[in-house]
């Protein structure tokens, strides 16, 4: 049941940055409560996955993440940043991981949190690097689906150093890559979440065998749309077997060009991709830099059952002054069922309130600040202080 202006309140002064103002509440359907298979969720905005670079240098999440996330627990679903299900898969450092009990008890700690301070629903994204990695980082030289090195440099605990070739995939590697997708999943339900999203975007590992200009095997795992999803459906249905479909998302990024990656082909691509995964039951697809202009997004919302989360393309230089609102709304209208954001709730832990206020948002601080460790540009963005 959507809201209407008149379940809301009145006018409600606020004080913003210590100045006194009236703001009139703002009626949206991103406000309805909504659901997720079986899970209730308070509203449709989704607080999208996120790398902060602030676990340990094991993996291991820390409190100051748990406070992070507990600060944003009033977002109808959390999907928690990328956690590595290896050692071989890690990417930059102090990313998390969920591949040992330490990981799992530190992330334990962040489900706790955000119970305790209200929230919904968790999933955790499971995230390989691929070839997006350095042997500075993780020990070992990456694993890829072929020997085709990132293009340019890597962040590293020795700073910048240029990527590496690395190794082509064997059936043995891609199997247990696949197997520790399943236990890392296995893992994240013991600490507490309510799922996971198996993470196919962004130039990272799965994304990397369904790009052609990655994968260049000429095994059953490339050449052919067919082949190249091969190795995603395998990872996501043994995702499913080990959790249940209605635990299991899948995050995609059609023609995205980020970490080197170059698609000739996703307006088949993805469409076949989801034709193998569509009768899955899976708890929802979501599209990263989701633009419902794009005659992709009308084919991809037609072919998938299920829920359906979009992450609308935003500004990269500024925050819009509505903090994204009036995308978030277009791409429900657009046919969406969820709406995940990733920089409004960065620097907006109170991003639903302000959207249910009508508010102005806090601008994201200099993007240094996101990858560097400690609170600063972290966990003290300031709230709306009512008065």
């Amino acid at each position: 049941m959507y809201l209407t202006p008149f379940d809301l309140e009145p006018d409600i002064h606020v004080r913003f940055y210590g100045v006194g103002m009236t703001i009139t509440p703002v009626a949206s359907h991103l406000l309805a409560p909504a659901r997720l298979g079986s899970l209730p969720l308070a509203n449709r905005l989704v607080m999208a996955p996120m790398t902060r670079n602030r676990a340990d240098s094991d993996g291991v999440p820390t409190a100051l993440m748990a406070e992070y996330y507990a600060q944003r627990a009033s977002a109808g679903l959390i999907i928690a940043e990328a956690a590595t299900p290896n050692a071989v898969g890690r990417t930059y450092p102090d990313t998390a991981a969920v591949h040992r009990p330490a990981h799992v008890a530190g992330w334990r700690r962040v489900t706790d949190a955000v119970r305790a301070a209200g929230g919904g629903p968790m999933f955790l994204q499971i995230q390989h690097g691929g070839r997006v990695g350095h042997p500075d980082t993780s020990g070992l030289t990456p694993l890829a689906p072929s020997p085709v090195a990132l293009p340019g440099t890597l962040h590293t605990p020795r700073g910048k150093q240029t990527a590496v070739v690395p190794r082509e995939m064997t059936r043995a590697d891609i199997d247990a890559t696949v197997a520790d997708f399943a236990a890392a999943a296995r893992n994240a339900l013991a600490a507490g979440f309510a799922g996971v999203e198996v993470h196919s975007a962004n130039g990272y590992l799965l994304h990397q065998f369904l790009a052609a200009s990655t994968n260049r095997r000429a095994d059953a795992y490339g050449g052919s749309v067919d082949r190249r999803i091969r190795f995603v459906v395998e990872v996501v249905h043994a995702v499913a077997d080990a959790i249940g479909p209605e635990r299991t998302g899948l995050r995609v990024s059609p023609g995205n060009t980020v970490n080197g990656i170059t698609e000739d082909d996703t307006d088949e691509l993805y469409p076949a991709l989801l034709a193998a995964l569509a009768d899955s039951g899976l708890a929802y697809l979501h599209i990263a830099f989701a633009d419902p202009r794009r005659p992709l997004f009308g084919r991809l919302r037609a072919l998938w059952p299920g829920t359906l989360i979009a992450n609308p393309v935003l500004p990269t230089d500024r925050l819009p002054a509505d903090g994204g609102r009036q995308q978030a709304e277009r791409v429900l209208a657009a046919g969406a069922d969820l709406v995940a954001l990733g920089r409004p709730f960065l620097a907006n832990p109170d991003l639903v309130e302000r959207f249910r206020l009508g508010a102005p948002v806090n601008q994201v601080r200099d993007a240094y600040l996101m990858y560097v460790g400690g609170p600063t540009g972290y966990t003290d963005y300031p709230r709306l202080r009512q008065g």
